[in-house]
């Protein structure tokens, strides 16, 4: 069983996200349709908390996507779950928990994009800045985090870990 340290507490997550919210809600104020997508599995976590502090109403929708075989990011995304709602002319704020080389991100964003909403952001968990191969950044983000193999809040090692209350490294 590997040795898991607390890298960030709960009560920080909620702090955190609790900010966003309020700058999401202040950012849309005077938008139409705002759909929020949670790109499962790692963000349900993030994407349910966030969900519940954002007062405007929203359209919940989910996708689920990969661009990894193994370790080895293939440079395509693969749409295993894809989006159960219509974007067309509506904003749109895709939930993800990390962002590291922003591959998967700005092929999904590309993707969300040929679907002609009226604006696509992103809003994640954890920026791991240092890993980054793309030119994209998150719009809204909690935490910028070093270049560490972070579990749990929905991020997992093997599948494991993910139902931690706080963000951990190994």
């Amino acid at each position: 069983m590997e040795k898991i340290k607390v890298y960030i507490e709960k009560e920080k997550i909620d702090e955190k996200i609790s900010e966003l919210a309020k700058k999401i809600d202040n950012d849309y104020k005077s938008s139409g349709d705002l759909v929020v997508i949670c790109i499962l599995k790692g963000a349900v976590y993030f994407y349910c908390d966030l969900t519940k502090k954002i007062k405007r109403n929203i359209t919940e929708d989910f996708m689920k996507v990969s661009s990894y075989v193994g370790k080895e990011s293939t440079g395509f995304i693969n749409i295993n779950v894809d989006l159960g709602v219509d974007i067309e002319n509506k904003d749109v704020l895709i939930v993800e928990d990390i962002i590291d080389t922003g591959l998967t991100l700005t092929r999904l964003k590309d993707y969300l994009n040929s679907k002609n909403p009226n604006s696509v952001k992103i809003a994640v968990l954890l920026d791991k800045k240092c890993k980054r191969t793309q030119n994209i950044d998150p719009d809204y983000c909690c935490f910028e985090i070093e270049d560490k193999f972070v579990v749990g809040y929905g991020l997992d090692y093997d599948e494991k870990y993910r139902n931690l209350p706080y963000i951990g490294y190994i």
